[in-house]
């Protein structure tokens, strides 16, 4: 029972709260990532989908990614035990692609990564039974359509279809001289959602936006379990066996205003409301069960959360225009029912960016990301460890953009 307690752990948080990418587009990323309010070109099929239809060109592309260095340290409540994670670097990516197919009607096809994560923490921590390392990929695909209904109006709709997989292994203590055991999970899984918006550009002074991503239910099935222990406990675990479950990705409801009180300077503000109380529990079920391993229920309890963002965009010269950004993204996580594998804090992230043109229709965009994830003290109390945690991470980016 306690090895198929800690193993549900881990596979939920994958999905969680730090594991939502925001990383879609370097000139928003440079703004901190405001984008629902204005005209974003190709990348509106992410942040709003209404505002695509106001396409001033034929076709418009933008691909891009980005380096995420991070680490999270956990410090010990009660000695001076410490611990930090060594994590893989991140490569987040974008590509969207739209164009005319009439007047006022623009079709479009994005490529992004809302969703993923990697972390490794160091070997044999204290931590080590409830997770020792995670990787997880999510994909998307986002073919939209958008209708200029007149000057001032715009809408659009996509859908979401995510590609996912995970990997993620923890240790099991065994009650004997042997040391620790193993286990590993891995699966693959193919989510469905849709995304929607409108979008008004009331004057060149003044435009604003909404949209929504709905939540995505990821349904595991016949994942791979890999189980490591000595012989001489052969009879506590399955010869074999396979796991399911279902996880949801949560639902966004995002405004967004953009005020340009002068020609060569644009403010933007986005508002996110992040549904993640829809992970309230995580049931968990294997193929096969033993004395030791057991399906499982285990509660979650995130709350809904939210996102603000500011940004500013500024003309400094004809071929370059200069960005700044910061917003609050708020945790979901109770401190009652924080877990390692998921160190989620109130995070405050400082951006800068800046464009500039290569040749006409030509534009290069860098951006460059500090997150501050605020220390907290939080436990697990289901598993009864806690602790107090911090995180920071730098994330440069780079994109490049062209239309004709």
């Amino acid at each position: 029972m306690f090895i198929a307690t800690t193993v549900l752990s881990i596979s939920h948080s994958v999905m969680a709260e730090g594991f939502q990418v925001n990383l879609q587009d370097t000139r928003s990323i440079g703004m901190g990532h405001a984008g629902t309010g204005f005209f974003n070109g190709p990348s509106s099929i992410h942040f709003n989908p209404g505002a695509l239809g106001m396409l001033d060109s034929k076709f418009s592309m933008t691909i891009g990614g980005s380096l995420i260095f991070g680490s999270n340290l956990y410090q010990s409540a009660t000695s001076t035990y410490n611990a930090k994670t060594e994590n893989p670097v991140g490569t987040p990516f974008y590509a969207y692609f739209a164009g005319q197919v009439m007047p006022k009607l623009v079709v479009g096809l994005g490529i992004n990564t809302p969703f993923g994560n990697s972390l490794k923490w160091e070997e044999n921590w204290s931590g080590r039974y409830l997770i020792e390392d995670i990787a997880m990929q999510s994909i998307t695909i986002l073919p939209t359509v958008s209708y200029k209904i007149n000057d001032m109006f715009s809408i659009g709709a996509g859908m979401l279809i995510g590609f996912n997989s995970v990997e993620l292994s923890k240790a099991i203590p065994l009650s004997n001289a042997l040391g620790d055991g193993r286990i590993s999970m891995s699966g693959k899984t193919t989510s469905f959602g849709f995304n929607v918006g409108l979008y008004a550009k009331f004057n060149e002074k003044l435009s604003a936006g909404i949209s929504y991503r709905s939540k995505s239910t990821v349904k595991l099935d016949g994942g791979d379990v890999d189980l490591t222990y000595p012989v001489s406990l052969a009879s506590l675990f399955p010869a074999s066996t396979t796991f399911k479950g279902e996880l949801p990705f949560p639902s966004n409801i995002n405004l967004g205003i953009a005020l340009r009180p002068i020609d060569k300077l644009m403010i933007a503000v986005d508002v996110h409301y992040v549904g993640w109380s829809a992970y309230d529990s995580l049931n968990f079920d294997f193929s096969t069960n033993s004395a030791a391993l057991q399906d499982s229920y285990n509660p979650r309890k995130y709350e809904d959360s939210w996102i603000f963002r500011i940004g500013f965009e500024y003309q400094a010269i004809k071929k370059m225009t200069v960005r700044a950004g910061f917003y609050f993204d708020q945790t979901p996580i109770q401190d009652d029912y924080f877990s390692p594998e998921t160190p989620g804090a109130n995070k405050l992230g400082f951006t800068g960016g800046l464009s500039f043109s290569l040749v006409e229709n030509l534009k290069v965009d860098l951006a460059l990301i500090y997150i501050y994830g605020m220390e907290r003290e939080a436990y697990y109390t289901p598993d009864n460890f806690g602790g107090k945690y911090s995180t920071v991470a730098m994330v440069p980016s780079i994109g490049i953009s062209y239309k004709f």
